[in-house]
């Protein structure tokens, strides 16, 4: 299987800076989506999904919680040469951190040259979608690319907030047009869209290799894939090739899943994002025993609802309830919760996202909240409906209204 001779490096250094205070303790990455994932399990499980099991996880940014996670969640079978291995941040080359992502895969250029691989996929660790990467690699061979790069075709009146990729009607990429203010590019044969970069790449190892070290000694350089090395890949006549990721499919997809990626790189795209998940046939599908969701597997009990005793009850509507919770006669309406939360009763939760070890006191009532792990809401709290308490209280509240109660915050 030519999947055994490709290397899977998965940048994961990100801060995530619009999704503070998510990630005032860990790396985007690591920041929890759908209960009981993290946001990095969709990347590997595209991988292990699609074959390829020789992965190395690159890391630096508050990395303590990613790296706990992928240690104790990620084990693959090293007897067989099967690895997800953390690759944290070394520097290797002058004492600095990653100045940037082709930077990151520099410094550890080693990882590439240890062993014999047909190819080098760089990809993202911080995005929601689902991808059979196989499909992707067998249009890279087909079209004998020296580079391949994922895109999602996107309306094209909406080309001004994104950076559009330009393609021939072979699908070479002939240029990129930073958040364009006239009419893009269209996509061959389909006037209606152009193409937006995922970030995910695949190499020939001995063009990635050639291009890195004649950027690391560009001192002009960001040393950033997108605005340095695929440009120059370009300007030298490099074969460099696009992925339509609309055309990606896998085992159990349903037509609403088609095309699905998500950034989730803000607040509110996050807590959208979530609820999505609670829709009667979301786009996002979490339960295809073809294309299973692998994590971290928590030994808590089952879940648990008790009370039914007239305004004590213990109910769950359209909701996502992990393992270890406990509804104890309390309501919670259009909630995800991860494991470990206890609703307390005469409460009331609706349209929020809960994480581990969350406590909601007697009598609470939250609305369109995030509430980060290992926070006690002390009876008779209010939470999002009332926006100067809210701020007082030291919390955040979005643009769109969502207040996100930090990591281990005292409320009194």
């Amino acid at each position: 299987m030519y999947q055994d001779k490709v290397l899977a490096m998965i940048l994961a250094g990100g801060q995530g800076k619009r999704l503070y205070p998510l990630t005032k303790d860990r790396a985007k990455p690591a920041v929890p989506f759908a209960g009981r994932y993290r946001i990095i399990d969709f990347v590997l499980n595209n991988f292990i999904n699609s074959g390829f099991h020789k992965i190395k996880v690159l890391t630096q940014y508050k990395s303590d919680s990613l790296n706990k996670h992928i240690s104790r969640g990620w084990n693959l079978c090293s007897s067989i040469d099967q690895y997800v291995d953390l690759v944290p941040a070394q520097m290797r080359t002058d004492g600095n951190w990653y100045k940037g992502t082709a930077d990151a895969i520099f410094q550890n250029i080693n990882q590439i040259t240890d062993e014999p691989f047909s190819h080098v996929c760089v990809f993202g660790g911080d995005h929601i979608y689902k991808m059979d990467i196989q499909q992707m690699l067998n249009y890279h061979i087909q079209k004998k690319a020296d580079l391949t790069i994922s895109a999602i075709a996107i309306p094209i009146e909406l080309a001004g907030e994104y950076g559009v990729i330009e393609v021939d009607e072979d699908f070479r990429l002939t240029g990129f047009v930073e958040k364009p203010k006239h009419k893009p590019k269209s996509i061959p044969n389909d006037p209606t869209k152009c193409l937006v970069s995922m970030g995910n790449y695949i190499f020939e190892p001995e063009k990635l290799i050639y291009q890195l070290k004649k950027d690391s000694l560009d001192a002009n350089s960001d040393h950033d894939f997108g605005k340095n090395v695929i440009p120059n890949m370009l300007k030298d006549g490099s074969k460099v090739f696009v992925y339509n990721f609309n055309d990606n499919e896998f085992d159990g997809i349903k037509p609403a899943e088609k095309g699905y990626w998500k950034d989730v790189g803000s607040i509110d795209s996050y807590w959208q994002a979530n609820m999505d998940l609670l829709s009667y046939s979301p786009e996002l599908n979490l339960y295809n025993p073809k294309w299973p969701l692998r994590t971290f597997n928590y030994n808590f009990p089952p879940a648990k609802f008790i009370w039914d005793e007239q305004e004590r009850v213990g109910v769950a509507k359209n909701s996502l309830v992990s393992e270890g919770c406990i509804i104890s006669g309390g309501v919670i309406s259009g909630c995800v919760l991860s494991p470990m939360v206890r609703i307390n009763s005469y409460s009331s939760v609706v349209d929020s996202i809960l994480m581990e070890n969350v406590t909601i006191g007697r009598h609470s009532q939250i609305n369109r909240a995030i509430i980060d792990k290992n926070v006690e809401i002390p009876p008779y709290t209010e939470i999002g409906f009332n926006k100067d308490e809210d701020l007082k209280r030291g919390f955040y509240i979005s643009p769109q209204g969502v207040v996100v109660v930090p990591k281990g915050a005292i409320i009194n």
